[in-house]
């Protein structure tokens, strides 16, 4: 796996930023089709978890290289 340039850094953590920020928004929501939201929230957690895993594996590398 390749370590993200400072530039994929940044834009790393500002999806991340913005996925927790969907997140959030999506878990506080009433009505509507509640199977399709938890679904949903499914997905952005994964997301999101693979993004706090890419930034953190950048970070080791770049600190231990």
């Amino acid at each position: 796996m390749r370590q993200l340039t400072e530039i994929e850094l940044t834009n790393t953590r500002r999806k991340l930023r913005d996925l927790e920020s969907l997140y959030q928004s999506k878990s506080q929501e009433t009505g509507g089709d509640e199977e399709l939201r938890e679904i949903t929230l499914e997905s952005l957690q994964r997301l999101i978890k693979q993004l706090k895993e890419e930034i953190i594996r950048s970070e080791v590398h770049s600190v231990a290289g």
